[in-house]
């Protein structure tokens, strides 16, 4: 039983006839006038310009300025421009923005929804349009010439050979003869797509996550947001194949649609028919028509995947001038018609009735723009201008970094500094000197780490979060798969390639095995991997600045251990970084009691509190500072003479006190030529900061201040651990008996009150029992009591009495900092 045909819901005829009309007659007003946000006073900008002076005009140049202004003012017909440049070869896409359409057929009201069938059946309304602006395309202004593309003369020659043919059928009244003519494909050197609405009739336009498209979308002109994981070669994709044939030279077209096809091999013309030659076709790639053609991959966001769930991902196919429009690491925007796709080949005999889905790409909206590619608002620049004057920017975009976390102004300063970077040299040779800034942050649990590292993450145009548990040094660097588009090897860059020029995050970056952490150490310095895998030997670009957070050793920071023994990381690594900042959990009063009321204020109003500094007592927002480092990283300053000299007296000074600090072991890094490569980038990114070229003394003085303080916090409390590592375990028993005997602890119970009196040296009676129990309680062993207490019996420093129940403890002597004193 056939099934039941269903009548066109729409008039196509009409439809067809309102597109040629929407084509040739839609009327725009350009965006070049600024609206005054008092008033709506329409602003040109010629009249806010003091390039001109209008008082050594004459009257022609005048006159002439006014026409050229009432031009630009004067609507103009935005599509019949683009024909025309279609038609002249000057671009090679037409785009049709379906808000135009929709204000269009509002003006007009005929009430043939061309909206809501366009963005229902997309794809059919592709070779709709597409007809009507075959139907409208002007003749070129230009004509063809020899310093003209192939494809360009290939084009001419067959629209010149396409009319003839309709001239000759209307004048013999042969329709036949038009069966010869090229399709259309072939004559079309363009590509359709269509831009989707901005506002719909429940609100602004919404983008959907991959899990959230269903099987109502299919066919539909549908808006889906991802992050861009893995993106194929451009290779050129056959759109009409054509061929030749030996017998009787006839020029065969073949339409290519679906993903895979069977080439044509018998002529079916009807020259060959007629004499039953079955004459050879032979491939023509000279008069076939290919397409650009890219695959993306896409997965879901983070914030987009319920819990417990893996995120889901979706095949994007881009053609035409599309291509080259993402690359791995984007977060994007891509409006496209929603398609299935029947397996092919052995997937085929697996998945049996399945089908795959993807996505036709027709607009690409980019999140999160490279510094070089962003646009900053004129309101925006004004408010940067006015936070310029103050002379106060540095504090202001410090406190804006991550502003719900307490504290850490110092560490927002060096964050801030890691965003704006320094400056990428190479020199003459080709050496390249990195500019990009790496720093660590080693600290206690609950100092906020991995939440000033996720925001870092989203500041940053391309920033990458991962974790060093769950990443391995090929998940870091480069894995070598099979590309399943070509069926050929390939790589597929890893954490530290998808944030080239920008900054990877790695968090717990202590818990990374040796051989994974090892490979980023090319990465932090050289900026590049190298590959020798599978027969790939390449080096890839990984320009990234790398910001790490780690925990000690123990977990917490043990004071009783020096700072390199807390840190474990080699001093290969070590060096690398830039800055390397310890957050101690120190606990104060006054410091805890802020710390609870900010955090209580954060949960109360979900936001953080006014910090009260600037022109308007408030903060910038994360996209306000993506774009003042946007205009700062515009900057590339250099260091003077007086300011490099004074930075070489500096870095010797630096050498003489790590000297000084590795006699006393109380060394915490080493201060090595990078340090002054540190320096030099972080004053670099400090006058970029200021808009300046150049770098000034005081740039310097706060670099080395930041490095200064990033060792401040390990002063003391490594100078402690320092001497206590130095003494034996006798001493620090002597210094605790002391200690003992000071106090009056541990004094026997049937000791009576009496003047002591001994050759003007004071003695102590204690406990031996008591004082023995207080020594093991501290985790010394009985042999070392054992050994302490004939040592320093020994030495005359104490005594047993009462048959071994007591010891007399001599009080002359002071605290004891090694057996070697004495």
């Amino acid at each position: 039983m056939a099934l039941l045909r269903y009548p066109a819901p729409v008039d196509y005829d009409a439809q067809m006839s309102a597109f040629e009309n929407f084509l040739d007659g839609f009327k725009t007003s350009p965006q070049d006038s600024l609206t005054h946000a008092l008033g709506n006073i329409d602003i040109n900008e010629d009249d806010l310009s003091d390039e001109y002076d209008f008082m050594d005009e004459d009257d022609d140049a005048q006159e002439q300025r006014r026409r050229e202004r009432a031009r630009r003012r004067a609507p103009r017909h935005k599509y019949k421009e683009l024909l025309q440049e279609l038609a002249d070869r000057k671009i090679n896409e037409i785009v049709i923005d379906l808000d135009d359409l929709q204000s269009w057929e509002e003006d007009v009201q005929e009430g043939l929804k061309l909206v809501e069938s366009v963005e229902r059946n997309t794809k059919h309304y592709v070779e709709v349009l597409s007809r009507a602006v075959d139907k409208l395309m002007p003749q070129p202004s230009q004509d063809i010439t020899f310093k003209d593309d192939v494809l360009d003369v290939l084009m001419a020659n067959r629209q010149q050979r396409n009319r003839t043919l309709t001239e000759a059928a209307e004048n013999l009244r042969d329709p036949d003869m038009l069966n010869d003519t090229y399709p259309a494909q072939l004559t079309r050197r363009y590509t359709l797509v269509f831009k989707p609405r901005t506002m719909t009739e429940d609100g602004p336009q919404k983008s959907l996550s991959v899990r959230q498209v269903r099987g109502d979308h299919l066919g539909h002109l549908i808006t889906i947001r991802g992050i861009a994981t893995r993106v194929s070669d451009v290779k050129p994709i056959v759109q009409v194949g054509a061929y030749t044939c030996d017998r009787c030279g006839c020029e065969i077209f073949q339409p290519v649609t679906d993903k895979q096809y069977a080439p044509l091999t018998l002529c079916p013309s009807k020259d060959c028919k007629e004499n039953q030659a079955k004459g050879q076709l032979y491939p023509s790639s000279r008069a076939s028509k290919f397409l650009p053609f890219q695959e993306i991959k896409i997965q879901e966001l983070a914030e987009q995947v319920p819990i417990g769930q893996i995120p889901r991902t979706l095949t994007i196919r881009a053609y035409g001038s599309l291509v080259r429009k993402v690359h791995p690491g984007d977060i994007v925007d891509i409006s496209g018609i929603f398609l299935p796709t029947p397996y092919t080949g052995f997937k085929a005999m697996r998945a049996g009735l399945l089908t795959d889905t993807y996505l036709e790409a027709h607009h690409i909206v980019q999140h999160k723009k490279a510094y070089t590619e962003m646009q900053i608002d004129p309101s925006l620049l004004r408010r940067i201008a006015k936070f310029q004057q103050t002379g106060n920017t540095y504090e202001y975009l410090a406190k804006s970094i991550a502003p719900e976390i307490y504290g850490h102004l110092d560490v927002k300063k060096a964050l801030l500094l890691l965003l704006v970077g320094g400056v990428t040299k190479e020199v003459g040779d080709g050496m390249k000197i990195r500019g990009d800034i790496n720093i660590c942050l080693m600290g206690d649990p609950g100092v906020a780490k991995s939440q000033l590292l996720k925001y870092i993450s989203k500041v940053a145009p391309r920033g990458v979060y991962t974790s060093g548990r769950g990443s391995s040094g090929v998940g870091l660097t480069a894995a070598v798969m099979r590309d399943p588009v070509t069926d050929e090897m390939v790589l597929e860059g890893g954490a530290l390639v998808l944030a080239d020029n920008g900054i990877c995050c790695i968090d717990e970056f202590d818990k990374m095995d040796d051989n994974d952490r090892t490979a980023i150490h090319e990465v932090m310095e050289q900026q590049t991997i190298s590959i020798s895998k599978a027969g790939i030997s390449t080096t890839l670009n990984a320009r990234t600045s790398i910001l790490a957070a780690a925990n000690p050793l123990y977990g917490r920071y043990n004071t009783r251990l020096s700072a390199v023994e807390n840190i474990n990381l080699p001093a290969a690594l070590l060096s690398r970084f830039d800055i390397m900042f310890l957050l101690l959990d120190t606990p104060t009063r006054d410091t805890d009691a802020q710390l609870a009321k900010h955090v209580a204020y954060v949960h109360m109003h979900n936001r953080h509190p006014d910090i009260g500094t600037g022109p308007d007592s408030s903060v910038f927002s994360p996209e306000e500072v993506r774009a003042y480092v946007a205009k700062a990283r515009e900057y590339r300053p250099v260091v003077p003479q007086a300011v490099s000299e004074y930075m070489v007296k500096t870095y010797v000074r630096l050498r003489a006190q790590q000297k000084r600090a590795e006699k006393k072991n109380q060394n915490f890094g080493h201060t090595t030529p990078r340090t002054l490569l540190g320096v030099v980038r972080l004053a670099q990114a400090l006058a970029r900061l200021r808009f300046s070229n150049t770098v000034t003394q005081d740039d310097v003085d706060e670099a080395l201040r930041l490095v200064e303080a990033s060792k401040e916090s390990l002063a003391q409390d490594d100078r402690n651990a320092g001497n206590r590592r130095q003494m034996n375990a006798s001493s620090r028993i002597y210094n605790l008996v002391k200690g003992l005997a000071d106090s009056g602890a541990c004094r026997p119970d049937d000791l009576d009150e009496e003047e002591e009196e001994d050759d003007g040296f004071g003695s102590v009676e204690m406990s031996l029992r008591k004082v023995k129990e207080r020594v093991i309680a501290k985790g010394f062993t009985e042999m070392q009591w054992l050994a302490a207490l004939e040592e320093y019996s020994d030495l005359d420093v104490w005594q047993t009495a009462g048959n071994g129940t007591r010891l007399v403890f001599i009080t002359a002597g002071g605290e004891r900092e090694g057996s070697e004193d004495f």
